[in-house]
C-alpha cells in the first residue's frame, strides 16, 4: 500500500492538507468528522494509519457525512474504541474530502471498514452492522493480532514530538490560523530547517488569503481578464476548490499577455502557488513547463 498523490498537498512532508483545512476554515455544510478517532488526510495517512498499525490495530472507517448510516456506524465504533482504552485505534476517512485516500482502499460503497495491522489490510466489511456484531468483529481482530504488534495504550506515542510542534499542530487542527502561524514561527526560530513548520506556514498563508476572497472571484476575473489582482483572487479560489489546472492556466495566460513588472509579479505568484504542492505533482510539472514556455 503506497501513499496517494496529493491533491492539494504539502510541499514538504509532514505539513498539512489544504482540502481539510479549507473545510474547517469555511465551516462547510458537508458535515464534521465523527466524534472519536483520528481524521485521516493525505498528509497524515502514513503516520496515523500505516505506522500506527505497527503498534496497535487501526480500524479505518471510510464514510460520508451525507449518509446517516455512516454517522451511526461511526458513533458505535467510537464508543467501542473508547471502551477498549487504546487496545486499537479508530481512524476515519471522509471520502468526500480525501477521495484519493478512499481510492487506495478500492472501496465501492460507504460505509466500508478496513482493519490494518503491520501496515497491511487484515479484515474488512461494508455496510451497517449491529453493535453486538461489531463487538465480536473487534474482539476477533484483537485476538488475531495479540502479541504480534509492538503496541498497546502505552506504546501509541512512541514517536517523540517536540512539544512546541505538537502545540502548533493542535492550533492548526482547531483551525486557529493565527495561533498556528505564531507557533510554527517559534518552531522555525528554534529550528530553521524544520520542514513541517516551513510547509505549514506556506499553506496557512495561502489559506488566510484565499478564504478572504469574494466567492464570485472567478466570474469577476473572467469579466476583466487583464486585471492582475482579480486574476490572483480567482486563481486562489480555484486552487481552494481543487481546480488546480485552471488556476495555473489562468495565470500563465496572463503572463503571455503582459510585460514588465506586472509580468514579474504574476510569475512570482505562480511560483508561490507551485510551492503548495509536491514538486513531482503532474499539475506542477506541467505548470512549470507552460510557464517557462510563456516566458521564453
Amino acid at each position: 500500500m503506497t501513499r496517494p498523490r496529493p491533491s492539494i498537498s504539502p510541499a514538504l512532508a509532514g505539513a498539512v492538507d489544504l482540502s481539510v483545512l479549507k473545510q474547517r476554515a469555511q465551516d462547510s455544510a458537508g458535515g464534521s468528522a465523527p466524534a472519536g478517532g483520528v481524521e485521516i488526510t493525505e498528509a497524515n495517512f502514513e503516520a496515523e494509519a500505516l505506522l500506527r498499525s505497527s503498534r496497535v490495530p487501526v480500524v479505518v472507517l471510510l464514510w460520508s457525512p451525507r449518509s446517516e448510516v455512516c454517522v451511526q456506524l461511526a458513533d458505535v465504533l467510537a464508543g467501542l474504541a473508547a471502551a477498549d482504552g487504546g487496545k486499537w485505534s479508530l481512524a476515519t476517512v471522509n471520502v468526500d474530502v480525501v477521495p484519493r485516500v478512499a481510492q487506495m482502499f478500492g472501496i465501492e460503497a460507504v460505509p466500508t471498514v478496513v482493519a490494518l495491522a503491520g501496515g497491511q489490510p487484515l479484515a474488512s466489511f461494508q455496510g451497517p452492522q449491529p453493535p453486538e456484531q461489531l463487538r465480536r468483529w473487534v474482539d476477533s481482530l484483537l485476538a488475531a493480532t495479540a502479541g504480534k504488534l509492538g503496541g498497546g495504550p502505552d506504546s501509541d506515542d512512541v514517536e517523540q514530538v517536540d512539544p512546541a510542534l505538537a502545540q502548533a499542530r493542535e492550533h492548526l487542527e482547531a483551525g486557529d490560523f493565527a495561533a498556528a502561524s505564531a507557533a510554527y514561527r517559534a518552531v522555525l526560530d528554534a529550528d530553521p530547517g524544520n520542514a513541517e513548520a516551513r510547509g505549514a506556514l506556506t499553506q496557512i498563508t495561502f489559506l488566510e488569503r484565499a478564504t478572504a476572497h469574494r466567492p464570485d472571484a472567478v466570474g469577476v476575473a473572467d469579466a476583466e481578464p487583464d486585471d492582475i489582482e482579480a486574476a490572483f483572487a480567482a486563481a486562489d479560489v480555484q486552487i481552494l476548490n481543487q481546480d488546480v489546472t485552471a488556476a495555473f492556466d489562468r495565470l500563465i495566460a496572463l503572463v503571455r499577455r503582459i510585460s514588465g513588472d506586472e509580468r514579474s509579479a504574476v510569475r512570482t505568484r505562480l511560483i508561490e502557488l507551485f510551492e503548495l504542492f509536491d514538486p513531482a505533482d503532474p499539475d506542477v510539472i506541467k505548470g512549470r513547463r507552460n510557464l517557462a514556455n510563456a516566458l521564453y
